[in-house]
């Protein structure tokens, strides 16, 4: 094995993605809070919103039965809770929306936000949306990179769109010409 596959499989995290349940909300809404500042984190009715929607999914990336996390995942000492992240979307005709993805910061760089986008990404494709559209905020580095990584491409600014008065990037990606080959 290369020295660099070694080390990638020594980072990832063995999960499985699911769909969600009512009670990971109150998990979720932490884990929101963990991911935002306020002013761009959701409140519990917002994020219980967009959960509801009509056309809306929420996934959930959990550790696989059987299999700890591993070192550094931890918490001073304790074990990482089984929830890594979540995402939620929806898809209407044609087209996708990633309304939020959120992944602990102790699971990030690990894999479970491309398995969270990828597994999103399926679905709205089984419901015939041709394009998958989300928004970041402008000074988010973190987040356009890896949405720039994952096929995204920045369409347009939404100035003053957060509560707290910031501008949002609006990215999207062309569903059909990206589908994974299998």
């Amino acid at each position: 094995m290369r020295a660099s596959l070694r080390l990638r499989l020594k980072w990832m995290v063995r999960f499985t993605v699911r769909n969600n349940r009512p009670e990971d909300f109150s998990t979720l809404w932490q884990i929101d809070q963990g991911c935002f500042p306020p002013g761009i984190s959701y409140t519990q009715l917002e994020l219980k919103s967009f959960i509801q929607r009509r056309g809306a999914f929420t996934l959930v990336a959990e550790t696989s039965p059987g299999h700890e996390p591993p070192e550094g995942l931890s918490n001073s000492g304790q074990a990482m809770p089984r929830i890594l992240g979540f995402l939620v979307a929806e898809s209407r005709r044609a087209a996708g929306h990633i309304i939020t993805i959120d992944v602990r910061s102790q699971a990030r760089r690990r894999l479970v936000g491309s398995g969270l986008l990828e597994a999103a990404e399926s679905r709205m494709r089984s419901r015939d949306c041709e394009v998958s559209r989300l928004e970041t905020a402008v000074d988010n580095v973190a987040a356009l990179s890896f949405y720039k990584r994952h096929g995204y491409s920045v369409i347009k600014v939404v100035p003053r769109y957060y509560s707290n008065g910031l501008d949002a990037l609006v990215l999207e990606k062309n569903l059909l010409s990206s589908a994974p080959l299998r």
